[in-house]
């Protein structure tokens, strides 16, 4: 099977940008409920301008997105299917079974193109 490189690229691309630990757990959190980037911010021990950031490059893949209401600007999760992925790595990491499903299909709403 030919490897088609600039989907390679993408994937390494997202990958990446969710290779910090602040960017996980605002995966982690928005795949709970979406949240104003105030109370995202308050979570963190960082000044709003460094969450801001990491908010910037997750909403530049896509992986989240962003509706403004008001003065207010609140933050969805769009790549929903990154919350399971997420919990299967915890759980390997902290040493429980892991149950591989082959038949998993993504079904995040949106066209993972724009990458």
């Amino acid at each position: 099977m030919a490897m088609d490189i600039e989907t390679q690229r993408k994937k390494a691309k997202l990958l990446k940008a969710m290779g910090h630990p602040v960017r996980i757990e605002i995966i982690e959190v928005l795949g709970e409920k979406e949240m104003c980037a105030c109370e995202i911010a308050s979570l963190f021990d960082y000044d709003r301008t460094t969450v801001s950031k990491h908010l910037a490059i997750l909403k530049d893949l896509g992986i989240i997105e962003q509706r403004r209401e008001g003065l207010y600007i609140y933050y969805r999760l769009t790549l929903r299917c990154l919350v399971p992925m997420l919990q299967c790595i915890e759980r390997t990491i902290l040493g429980d079974q892991v149950e591989i499903q082959f038949d998993y299909k993504c079904s995040c709403s949106r066209d993972n193109n724009e990458i």
